[in-house]
């Protein structure tokens, strides 16, 4: 898993933001197919040396956005319902760039405006 996912200590982001956005690009592009069982959350927090409630808050916040699912004992699976949600997304994210873009805004500080919105 970590082949997807990399924590970089010196970001401002959260480790457990790093984690869910990186899986979460990871399913959405393919690289983790539909139904790929991800690590335990104590496996993934020793593989990425996080607290286990960091990795537990990741799996969590990807679950209730439909990115995984929880199959109880059996573990937890990139699930396919998180398909329409990210196809949203990622329309959503188009017509954003092209609005930035349109405003000659810089496309770090056009990020920088998506984290802000996101943390309110």
């Amino acid at each position: 898993m970590t082949e997807f996912v990399r924590i970089d200590p010196a970001s401002k982001v959260p480790p457990y933001e790093q984690i869910r956005t990186a899986v979460a690009h990871a399913a959405a592009s393919g690289e983790l197919p539909v139904g790929y069982k991800l690590p335990t959350v104590r496996a993934l927090a020793g593989e990425l040396s996080v607290a286990v409630n960091t990795a537990a808050r990741a799996y969590r916040e990807l679950e209730q956005a439909g990115v995984v699912e929880t199959r109880g004992r059996s573990g937890t699976f990139v699930a396919a319902g998180g398909d329409r949600q990210r196809e949203e997304a990622l329309a959503a994210a188009r017509r954003y760039a092209d609005v930035v873009s349109r405003l000659g805004i810089d496309p770090e500080e056009a990020l920088d405006i998506v984290r802000a919105a996101l943390d309110r």
